[in-house]
């Protein structure tokens, strides 16, 4: 039953750790990255899917991503869904392919951008001790029904303790290498 409690905390806070690894990825830091395109959507036959279902995606250099359209008739459509996303950037069409010029980033931006990685990480870890504090609540209901007793209990909210700071320590670390990796010129 303890080990129970001990792993679903776990397995919580490692999908946090990822939650924010794919909330990181997200923030751009001014080089090019197929990822930056991965939220756009695309209508295709009535349906929203993603830019990848549709088109290819890839990168020519360090400042600028390739799309290439699978159909011919998509190509404005895409161009489109990637003028209207959240990105700000301006695709050129040239042919079949659609070139995306990633514009480098000012010092200012940097800091807002490290800013919204610093409340990314914050909401992370508020997360992380959010499933602690379940874990132990959980724990003292057994401890009150007598199913556990005060030594079981005290050493598995140690266990869990443990588990929240290696979850943090994860957390800080993500969050230094995209720290490190937006304030990079």
């Amino acid at each position: 039953m303890i080990e129970d409690i001990k792993k679903d905390a776990a397995d919580r806070m490692q999908k946090s750790v990822a939650a924010l690894t794919n909330a990181m990825a997200k923030i751009r830091a001014g080089r090019a990255h197929t990822s930056l395109l991965d939220h756009v959507m695309v209508p295709y036959y009535g349906s929203d899917v993603s830019l990848s279902q549709v088109a290819n995606v890839g990168i020519e250099d360090s400042r600028t991503l390739v799309v290439t359209p699978w159909e011919k008739p998509m190509l404005s459509v895409v161009e489109k869904a990637i003028m209207t996303s959240d990105l700000g950037v301006n695709p050129n069409s040239a042919g079949m392919t659609i070139r995306i010029p990633i514009p480098p980033l000012t010092e200012e931006r940097r800091r807002d951008l490290v800013k919204v990685a610093k409340s990314e990480a914050e909401n992370a870890r508020v997360a992380v001790r959010n499933i602690r504090r379940d874990a132990n609540s959980t724990l003292k209901e057994l401890l009150k029904e007598k199913e556990i007793s005060e030594d079981e209990e005290r050493g598995a909210e140690e266990a869990i303790q443990k588990l929240t700071d290696s979850g943090i320590k994860q957390i800080e670390a993500v969050f230094a290498e995209k720290e490190t990796d937006l304030m990079e010129v």
